[in-house]
This record gives C-alpha cells, structure tokens and sequence, in this order.
C-alpha cells in the first residue's frame, strides 16, 4: 500500500511538471533541448528520492514479500550407471542326441522327466544284422586261430615254409579286426547319455527309422546356467570380468545379481556387437530359454548425486544451481555453476561445483535469481 502512494506521488509530479512546461512557449529547438534537460533533471531527482523512499520502506516493513523454497540437502552417495540390455538363459549342457548311424529303433528305455546318469543307455537300435556278422566272423576267427597256432609251433620246428606262417598270421589278424569293426558298429547302435541330466523331451518312438539327422531326445542338466547377451562394441571399455550384473526375469517375478564371467573376443560384424557370459546360481524356476533384461553397472562413483531436474539451464548453456547462504538475519541464495558428469534414471553425477553438507533450492528455484533473499521450507 505504502509503495502504491509513492508511485502516485511520483506520477502527479511528473505530471504537474510537465504541465508547468507545456504552459512556457515552444518557440526554438534550443529552448525544447533546455527543456527537455529539465525535465531529465527533475526525473533523476525524483528517482533518487523514490529509491530513498523504497529503502526506508523495506527497513520498516516487518513482514517482507519473500519467494518461499524448498531446499535439498546434499549428501554424499554412489551413483550407478547401468547399460540395459536383453539377454536368454543356455546351458551348455542342452543337447538334443541324434544316432551316429541309421537304423530301426526297437527299445526306448526312459520317459520325459526322467533323470539319467552318464553313460545310461537310453534307445536301443535294431543290431540283429551285425551281430549275425559277429557270430559269423566269430566261426571264422576260430578256424584262422587253430590254423595259425599249428603253423607257427611248425614254423619254430623249422617245418613248412615262412610265407604259410605269415598267411595264417594275416588272416587270423584280419579277422580280429573286423570283429573289433563290427563291435564298434554294435555299441554305435546304442544311444547313450554323453552326462548326467534329466530327459526333457523323447522325439523318437518304437519301431521308427531314425538317422544322424533326426533328433531322437532331447536332454538337458540345469546345474550350470548362464545368461548370454550381446553388448554394442562402443561399450567394449566399460565391461569386464567381475562386472557386476542385475538380472531380472520378468517373466517368473525373479530378480538375480551376479557377475560378467567371460567376454567375447571377437565383435560380429552383422551388428558391431560382442558376447558376454553371466553364470547364475541353480534356480528350479529358470529354464534355459528364458528372456531376462540385464543391467549392466558400467560405471559407479562415489560423490554429489542430484535429481536432474534440480538443475537449470542458463541462456549460455551453462548448467546451474542455486546454493542457500545463511547468515543470522536472512538466507540468499547463489547461482552456482556446474560441471555434470553421467546421468541415469533422472540422477545426475556432479563433478564439480558443489560439495557434501551444502543446501541448494528444490521447488522455487524457477523464481529466484542470484542474490535473492528467500523464506526457506524444509522438503527434504
């Protein structure tokens, strides 16, 4: 109200002055310029007793018009920077077994579910042709060792002829070697667990032909997980071994932290990218196939960690902030330029500019410019 009347009396002045001037004739553009010189005078003269005015004003009034802040009080904490990226649980050991040759499959030993240990047979291939061959060679191994045994106790008599000795030698040799072939192709007719694991799917059925490109079962050993992932190369820096990893399966509600076990050494050229391996503990809930979304902490640093929207942008494209001074009367505030480091999740690093135990205006912020005297409200 006070400041009201003053502008008031400001304006009738100016006014009645002016109206003092209009009255004095006009009669060359020397006078107007002395006029105006006046006029000029006088304003100045008032302006400075309007300024007096204001200030005996603002020493009087008890009760200021201040711009009400909230503050933020700065604490030292870690700040993360994560790179978020999708990755799907394998197994080395999830295999699908296929026999190494063709034949008729006459027995399935195991069912879906079931668990086996290595070496276990488990789908028996029709062998009855081979092993006829066996008991065929076996006849004939006999004869070919009766023969050579005689000819060698004659050849150390030094009776019969060294190439009778050696003809015996070969043949009983040569069918030794073929029984062995034989045996060989006999075990191949059996398919066999290459490790410990449980059966997860059975392709095959009795009675079936099956070939080295047909998939007879499926069988899987869930001890050793991984999830595997593949990482832009411009990230090839920030990752290496003892990384550490959040992994989150969205997909059972289960979220896993764990650690970059080993880094890809080649980049594929179809997407500039590398693989890289994160092993997670035995869980029964997660199965190798399964999407999880990886956030990988590329970057951590312990300093000043500000939400990004406590920090203003200046015309010059500076970054800033307003610092709350204290004193015993009144509280002002200082803009303060920063230096910004990494940002993530609307958190940003401060690298410079700022340091632990200082306040600086949260809410309000907008209105206030440097210097400015503030009523401040605790937010946080």
């Amino acid at each position: 109200m006070k400041k009201t009347i003053t502008l008031l009396t400001l304006l009738l002045l100016i006014s009645t002055a002016c109206k003092q001037e209009v009255k004095k004739p006009k009669s060359s553009l020397e006078q107007l310029q002395l006029d105006k010189k006046e006029l000029i005078s006088k304003m100045d003269s008032l302006s400075a007793k309007l300024k007096k005015i204001e200030i005996s004003i603002h020493d009087l009034d008890t009760i200021k018009k201040l711009q009400k802040v909230t503050v933020f009080k700065i604490k030292d904490t870690v700040f993360n920077h994560y790179i978020a990226l999708q990755g799907m649980v394998a197994s080395d050991k999830n295999v699908k077994l296929r026999p190494e040759v063709g034949g008729l499959i006459t027995r399935i030993f195991v069912k879906e579910g079931q668990q086996v240990r290595a070496g276990q047979t488990l789908i028996q291939l029709d062998a009855s042709l081979l092993t006829d061959k066996v008991n065929e060679l076996n006849t004939q191994l006999s004869l070919a060792t009766t023969t050579y045994d005689r000819q060698a106790r004659l050849w150390n008599q030094k009776i019969g002829t060294e190439m009778d000795y050696l003809g015996a030698k070969t043949q009983k040799e040569a069918l030794e070697n073929s029984l062995k072939s034989l045996y060989t192709q006999i075990s191949k007719m059996k398919i066999k667990a290459p490790f410990s694991g449980v059966i997860d799917e059975v392709f095959a059925k009795t009675g079936e032909l099956s070939g080295p490109q047909m998939p007879v079962i499926r069988l899987v050993n869930l001890n050793k997980l991984y999830v595997e992932a593949e990482v832009p190369e411009t990230y090839l820096k920030n990752i290496k071994k003892e990384t550490k990893v959040l992994l989150d399966f969205t997909s059972i509600d289960k979220q896993v932290t764990a650690k970059v076990a080993e880094i890809g050494s080649v980049i594929n050229p179809a997407n500039r990218s590398f693989k890289i391996k994160i092993y997670i503990p035995k869980d029964k809930d997660i199965k190798p196939n399964l999407l999880a979304d990886l956030k990988i902490n590329d970057y951590a640093k312990n300093g000043v960690v500000l939400p990004s929207n406590l920090i203003q942008m200046s015309q010059n494209s500076e970054q800033f902030v307003y610092v709350i001074n204290e004193n015993e009367s009144s509280k002002t505030v200082e803009k303060r330029i920063l230096e910004v480091g990494k940002s993530y999740n609307n958190e940003v690093i401060i690298l410079n500019g700022l340091k632990t135990g200082e306040t600086i205006v949260d809410k309000g912020g907008k209105f206030v410019k440097d210097g400015d005297e503030v009523l401040v409200s605790i937010s946080k």
